[in-house]
């Protein structure tokens, strides 16, 4: 799989379980250390924060897509390789797709999950056919991909959310599905 930019969708809080910010930690190591720019929403706290310190503090590239109403929420990074600042949430969005070849979902809220449903939503209309990995730190996404089965066991999904959202329970087996090596 030839990956240049990797969208990471992922929390501006920290969460309860420090595993979820050492989980950011190292892939923003991992991407930074093998060359690939990491493209995210742009803020300096929780999650997102640690997942660019760390690609940054490994020598990588990271570029931060925030709309204007985030910029004081999210307390937008100051030190990225690239800001760039949009009009709205759906300009913020379609950026962060445009500029990835696959994304990442590590844990976050509401807005994470809004990112990846649409990403997943688009990927079903044809719109774009990117990969799309969700990194289910400690069982964080159990409940979500029990949602998932339950929606395909009724009849609502047109093919299996498995072909469009790939689970990875650890760093090491989305680094195996990336094909590449973890220092």
């Amino acid at each position: 799989m030839n990956i240049n930019a990797v969208t990471v969708f992922c929390g501006s809080k920290p969460g309860n379980d420090l595993a979820y910010v050492t989980a950011a930690e190292n892939l923003g190591t991992m991407l930074g250390q093998n060359g690939i720019t990491l493209v995210y929403g742009g803020g300096n706290k929780g999650i997102m924060g640690a997942l660019a310190n760390s690609c940054l503090g490994a020598g990588g590239k990271v570029t931060g897509i925030i709309p204007k109403l985030l910029l004081e929420w999210e307390a937008q990074h100051e030190g990225l390789t690239e800001l760039i600042v949009t009009e709205s949430m759906h300009a913020r969005k379609l950026l962060l797709y445009e500029k990835c070849d696959v994304a990442v979902i590590l844990p976050g809220g509401m807005g994470t999950l809004d990112e990846l449903f649409e990403m997943l939503t688009w990927n079903n209309l044809k719109i774009h056919n990117k990969k799309v990995f969700i990194i289910n730190v400690n069982g964080y996404y159990d409940a979500l991909i029990q949602l998932l089965d339950t929606m395909d066991a009724q009849g609502f999904m047109y093919e299996s959310w498995s072909t469009r959202l790939i689970e990875c329970k650890s760093l090491n087996q989305l680094k195996d599905a990336f094909s590449l090596t973890i220092e």
